[in-house]
């Protein structure tokens, strides 16, 4: 999962090795002959919403055990975080916000991310997700793209100062009436203009009678999401998503996983992408399990250290956090023994990577999860039951109440099972739509309700399904999701860039790279001050965020081009790879 689970969370991943069928007359026959099926019904849909969900839960086992924030020193139950919850809706709703309003939250895994997603889904506001790397033109875009009214932030981060940001980008900001800044109760100084999220909280009251009159006007289809995601051409869109979207793929996300409240699930996976906030604390809440935040951002050796004074039976990742994991020096000193399940996902998954995980962390029943933002985002995952081989070669089967098809990305015919097209899906997951972008939503949900991911895949007779390639021109970086054309358009500003090309190139870490063929404008490589990789890299710096600046940029004359004129990404990509001596593992 892209995931992503960008997030979105687009997975692509290579061809994986074949997997023998034996030949046996005692095997069934191929279930599938064309590459389209259908997840299971007998498990029914939930259709409250979010809220009504977690309050039943809390009710049902209060005193279980709901959140454990390592890195904060907090452990709250059920009941507990049910009454911070009730009193942060209290509190949005005193500050004049009102359903349907938006709210951001910019801040890496803490408490107050989650009862951020739960208050807002109570009393019906709509969460946006901002990624902590966003610099000050992306939060400008993000926040004015969907009218923001108020937000959320962290202080700083490691060299990141948030407020700084948002005092830079605030003037510019008409539709933004408050902001909040995360702090410890009582410490720090205070900021002018600003309010203490320990004061916000403080204001509301968890028996406050407007919380419950609001929350009994909701319908589960109303948007609660926001999560900004690209195409290929244009700036991030705002996926937008409803109660019945995340909770429902929530629930079926920790049912493959087999999730009881005697689970404890270690999330060291961001919560602004859907992979955290998704397969991560909806997966826990759906089944009364236990979250555990091991530190706000991620850190090999506090995941190693939390697993086991955790006694955690789930741990998620992307691969690069896995392989890091494995390779920490300090490794070996760690009893990862309790370890039984998680989700590898958010971008392409090293086979080598999964067995490792399997053997050498004890996480046998390890699933891998293929999704998009758009849909929820998972719509294929391997079950902990999934034979070994399937589950490292694959990126498993259809989710319950989804359809999925292989189509021609011409004609829309569905193709035969083994053959490659587009993979498509339908069902509850699909997101409500591009917010403020009717136009750009018809482009990827058709008349009947399929999304077009994009990504080329073919399926088996089995139904088990392979992401080979994406017809979407998208790099993934360490489960990011990274948009070509956005950084093009940021690089076209250099005033002494004359054309750009960026493409992905593979990368052992990260699983991909950024790369940048540049043209300059004339005379100046020739003349005093010639432009240079370093120099456009400062231009990037404070300005994208850090994941989207190109590792390797390259000064050219011109593009590799069709015949028509059509730039052909591939044959730079090609070349890049020949001239880095690049190759690439075989995923899942």
């Amino acid at each position: 999962m892209a995931t992503s689970v960008s997030v979105p969370v687009s997975v692509p991943v290579s061809v994986p090795v074949s997997v023998p069928v034996s030949e046996s007359d005692s095997n069934p026959a191929p279930r599938l002959s064309l590459s389209e099926d259908h997840g299971r019904t007998d498990l029914p849909l939930i259709t409250q919403t979010l809220g009504a969900f977690f309050d039943a839960m809390a009710t049902r086992q209060p005193d279980h055990e709901a959140l454990v924030s390592v890195h904060q020193a907090q452990r709250l139950s059920y009941r507990q975080l049910q009454i911070r919850v009730d009193q942060l809706a209290s509190a949005l709703l005193r500050s004049g916000l009102q359903r349907g309003e938006r709210i951001g939250i910019w801040s890496h895994n803490n408490t107050e991310w989650v009862l951020m997603q739960l208050a807002t889904a109570k009393v019906g506001l709509v969460l946006v997700n901002i990624n902590p790397a966003y610099r000050v033109a992306e939060l400008e875009y993000a926040l004015t793209k969907v009218g923001c009214v108020a937000l959320v932030t962290m202080a700083q981060f490691r060299t990141s100062d948030y407020l700084a940001m948002l005092r830079e980008v605030a003037p510019r900001l008409p539709l933004l009436r408050w902001a909040a800044w995360i702090d410890v109760a009582g410490q720090g100084d205070d900021q002018p203009g600003l309010l203490r999220f320990s004061e916000l909280i403080a204001r509301g009251d968890a028996a406050d009678p407007q919380v419950a009159a609001v929350a009994a006007t909701l319908d589960a289809h109303d948007p609660i999401n926001i999560q900004f995601t690209s195409g290929t051409t244009g700036f991030p869109k705002g996926a937008t998503l409803t109660h019945h979207n995340i909770l429902n793929n929530g629930h079926f996300i920790g049912e493959a996983m087999k999730l009881t409240p005697a689970d404890r699930l270690c999330i060291p996976v961001p919560l602004y992408h859907c992979f955290g906030m998704v397969l991560g604390n909806l997966a826990c809440l759906t089944h009364g399990a236990t979250i555990v935040y091991p530190n706000d951002g991620f850190d090999a050796l506090s995941v190693l250290q939390t697993v086991q004074a955790e006694r955690c039976t789930g741990l998620h990742g992307v691969p690069t956090m896995f392989i890091a994991e494995l390779d920490h020096p300090r490794f070996a000193e760690f009893d990862l023994s309790s370890l039984r399940t998680g989700i590898m996902a958010g971008s392409p998954c090293p086979i080598e990577v999964m067995k490792r995980v399997v053997s050498q962390m004890h996480m046998a029943e390890v699933t891998i999860a293929y999704g998009m933002t758009e849909t929820s985002p998972v719509s294929c995952q391997s079950s902990t039951d999934t034979p070994l081989a399937q589950r490292v070669a694959s990126v498993g089967t259809v989710q319950p109440h989804l359809q999925i098809r292989i189509v021609d990305p011409e004609t829309g015919a569905v193709v035969p099972v083994g053959e490659r097209g587009e993979f498509c899906t339908r069902g509850y997951s699909v997101m409500h739509g591009y917010w403020d972008d009717p136009a750009r939503t018809a482009e990827a949900i058709d008349a009947e309700g399929w999304m077009h991911t994009g990504d080329l895949a073919t399926m088996d007779a089995d139904g088990y399904v392979n992401i080979v390639g994406r017809i979407k021109d998208m790099v993934i970086r360490g489960g990011e999701n990274v948009y070509p054309r956005e950084i093009e358009e940021f690089l076209y500003r250099h005033p002494k860039v004359q054309d750009v090309q960026v493409v992905g190139v593979p990368d052992a870490r990260y699983g991909e790279e950024l790369c940048a063929w540049v043209v300059v404008k004339p005379g100046v490589q020739t003349g005093p001050e010639p432009l240079t990789a370093d120099e456009l890299r400062a231009f990037c710096q404070g300005q994208i965020a850090h994941y989207k600046v190109p590792r390797h940029i390259r000064f050219v004359e011109g593009f590799p081009m069709t015949v028509t004129g059509k730039i052909q990404k591939y044959r730079i990509r090609e070349a890049m790879k020949a001239e880095l001596g690049l190759s690439e593992e075989k995923t899942a």
